[in-house]
């Protein structure tokens, strides 16, 4: 029996694919089409997962049902919304075709069985039955989503027991968002840079950030003074292409804080307090939320989801904020996530089937034979050497590494969610000062202040970081040791964390094998890691790696067993579609 996920028109559109009980496969639509967070029905994605076949359910992470008679209430109450209603109208009709639309591109048939799952279930779903514990506390609390930014209850065994929530107007995502854009960051998905920002800042705004949110007992409680959303409303645009979002703060914010920065002007000390302020609010409002929930349910276990749970460096404190003494956060804790929440709520909540899978990886998407990879590079005019032994190839791309090089690595299935975590990703030495600074000028082209982050070695993380716990995805940022930051000035960020992966040799031996080997050479088990893309969506295919590589200043790309040095492919010009696809599986 096989499930599709689905998370359809909306943002991070994806697909993912449960058989037989495990997750075998899981793509967001942006790696097909370019186009990042690309919102839509996701074909291209479920196509890849489903391969040649169809599947006898599909689960779709959004129910325009849910919440009906509070949505109908609210919309009679306040005439000023049926000017937005029509697009959100037209938004829940295209989730109730969904059906129709995956018959007509053969991905469904008659006997296929259609659920809907609400949004943040999806959530829940995808945090508590991808992790390894049987009991737990399960929350998630990101934007909206089905009316609801928050949504908290227990998990055990195959079940998820929904306690409580927080419903529209009121979202902590909500709340950080509105910062983000008046900050200058008007992108969907740029809050990201707003926690970036913030450890650069002082946080003199405080008491002022304070009047904008609050909770209690267990609500998120915006100060809508502030915001425009539940009013006049927000414009929204979710049918296909890059997602919109107008601005959901109100001329109050104006008045109290300043003007709003303009987008790629100049960040000034404000902006930089600013910025720290509300991330402090966030972490108290955040932990005053999971604080609630541990002392309802009782509960030392922790899942998390929704967009907020990316939040590394609120994620970084919790032991210390909080009762919880182990948490399992889902590496797409984004709405991408939800199609594999989405399936994973159908095998076990609907259809009752027992648990029997966990994610330890994300390594879910697509994978390249070594002649597939050849055929790209001979038709392309590269030049480039072939290491059958896998030891040669660890070696000469570590020693290249503690030269100073800047590497692309390309290996095996590429990863699912909004972290590269050694599959498509960009490496260097986190011991050079320079690093960073080369990394944004020359190959990311991005804000100076964004960090770059760790991946460590599993069992060597207890002597570089005060926190010794299993950090896989790139989601919890700890605290560097004060005696061994100089030794790694390139992954220590403004205030002395790392976003760190805790790399396991069981779970991807060859980048394991890779890092083992550049701590022989140099004495730090530890690479800078960055995702294998420029301003796009991580690269997919063999082509999209060897165009990144060339039109950047990288030095060596590293794909499959092949080694290309840039001083030997100047010749080489960089082109947006090198040949056509040269067959790019999923390998489940």
């Amino acid at each position: 029996m096989r499930i599709l996920g689905i998370n359809a028109y909306h943002g991070d559109s994806s697909a993912a694919c449960v058989s037989e009980g495990q997750l075998i496969s899981a793509v967001e639509e942006e790696r097909f089409n370019r186009v990042k967070h690309w919102a839509g029905l996701p074909v291209t994605a479920a196509r890849a997962c489903l391969g040649d076949g169809q599947a006898e359910h599909v689960a779709i992470s959004r129910d325009p049902k849910a919440k009906a008679f509070e949505k109908l209430l609210r919309t009679l109450r306040r005439p000023g919304d049926w000017s937005r209603l029509f697009a959100r109208v037209q938004n829940s009709a295209a989730i109730l075709r969904v059906e129709d639309a995956l018959r007509e591109a053969g991905l469904a048939s008659s006997e296929t069985k259609v659920h809907l799952v609400e949004h943040h279930r999806s959530h829940l779903a995808s945090a508590f039955f991808c992790s390894p514990f049987d009991d737990a506390a399960v929350v998630s609390v990101d934007g909206f989503g089905d009316f609801s930014s928050v949504m908290w209850g227990v998990g055990s065994g195959n079940r998820i027991d929904v306690k409580g929530g927080v419903e529209f107007p009121h979202s902590l995502g909500l709340f950080y968002t509105a910062f983000t854009q008046f900050l200058g960051f008007p992108k969907y998905g740029d809050e990201y840079k707003m926690m970036g920002l913030a450890a650069y800042g002082e946080p003199r705004f405080i008491e002022e950030v304070r009047d904008v949110v609050k909770t209690v007992d267990g609500q998120i409680v915006l100060n809508l003074d502030y915001f425009c959303h539940h009013t006049v409303g927000v414009e929204m645009t979710w049918e296909g292409g890059e997602p919109g979002l107008g601005n959901v703060y109100s001329d109050l914010m104006l008045q109290r804080f300043g003007t709003a920065r303009v987008y790629r002007s100049e960040i000034e000390k404000k902006h930089r307090d600013i910025a720290a302020s509300v991330q402090f609010v966030l972490e108290e409002n955040y932990f005053a939320l999971l604080n609630y929930v541990q002392k309802q349910t009782g509960k030392t276990r922790l899942c998390l989801a929704g967009g907020v749970a990316l939040n590394c460096a609120a994620n970084g404190k919790l032991f210390d904020r909080t009762a919880f003494r182990d948490v399992y956060i889902q590496p797409a804790s984004h709405d991408a996530g939800t199609s594999i929440g989405a399936a994973l709520y159908v095998q076990h909540q609907i259809l009752g089937l027992p648990r029997s899978y966990v994610m330890k990886h994300v390594y879910y998407g697509d994978e390249s034979s070594p002649s597939d990879i050849e055929k790209v590079l001979l038709a392309t005019g590269t030049t480039q050497q072939r290491y059958d032994d896998e030891d040669g190839l660890v070696a000469a791309t570590a020693s290249a590494i503690a030269e100073g090089k800047i590497v692309g690595w390309f290996q095996g299935r590429m990863e699912f969610g909004p972290r590269a975590l050694g599959g498509r990703s960009i490496l260097a030495d986190p011991r050079r000062h320079d690093i960073k600074e080369t990394l944004n000028v020359r190959i990311k082209f991005r804000e100076p202040f964004r960090p770059f982050c760790p991946s460590i070695l599993r069992e060597e993380s207890r002597n570089w970081f005060e926190t010794d716990y299993e950090s896989p995805f790139m989601v919890m940022a700890f605290p560097i040791k004060k005696e061994k930051r100089d030794l790694i000035p390139s992954v220590v960020h403004a205030d002395g964390t790392g976003r760190l992966q805790t790399v396991d040799k069981d779970v991807n031996p060859l980048y394991w094998k890779l890092i083992r080997k550049f701590g022989d050479l140099t004495g730090v088990p530890i690479l800078i890691n960055t995702s294998f893309n420029e301003n796009e969506p991580i690269v997919r295919t063999p082509e999209e790696a060897l165009d990144c590589f060339l039109r950047t200043q990288m030095d060596m790309l590293v794909v499959g067993p092949f080694i290309l040095r840039k001083s030997e492919n100047i010749h080489v010009k960089p082109s947006e579609k090198v040949v056509e696809s040269a067959g790019s599986t999923f390998r489940g």
